[in-house]
């Protein structure tokens, strides 16, 4: 018996023992959760972007509806004109309902417009739906002509 019950394996080539597995188990969870913490804050930032560009672009659009009313007041009459502001007022009001909520706000408010109405919720989302997929089509279209 020339090893006498001795390991001469080197250390780097032992086999992994339990407590090494749970080392590497440990690790990837760790790895994972801080994956999708990246990922949350990613979103969140995105999701900041496009509350910020949305509000500014309804304020843009109240915009050109007040401007639009006077052209309408002098070609169809005061009354459609008033329509026309009155569109702008409440452009301008869901602008800084959006300017004012947080995105956690915005999204708690989708989840109950989608439990009080989800055939509504449904309808829009169908109607989001194809408009994406024609802005994609389209795009795609120009970058092959």
């Amino acid at each position: 018996m020339k090893d006498a019950g001795v390991d001469f394996t080197p250390a780097d080539e032992a086999p992994a023992t339990g407590g090494a597995l749970a080392d590497a188990r440990q690790a990837v969870r760790d790895n994972v959760a801080k994956g999708r913490e990246q990922a949350t804050e990613k979103a969140r930032g995105f999701a900041e972007e496009g509350k910020v560009k949305a509000s500014e672009a309804l304020t843009h659009f109240s915009q050109l509806l007040t401007d639009a009313a006077a052209q309408v007041d002098e070609k169809l009459g005061a009354q459609y004109g008033q329509y026309a502001r009155s569109a702008a007022d409440r452009v301008q009001g869901f602008s800084s309902t959006i300017d004012q909520k947080s995105v956690d706000d915005l999204i708690a408010d989708a989840r109950a417009l989608v439990q009080k109405s989800p055939a509504v919720a449904v309808g829009v989302a169908a109607g989001l739906g194809f408009v994406v997929a024609r802005l994609v089509s389209a795009g795609i279209d120009q970058r092959d002509a």
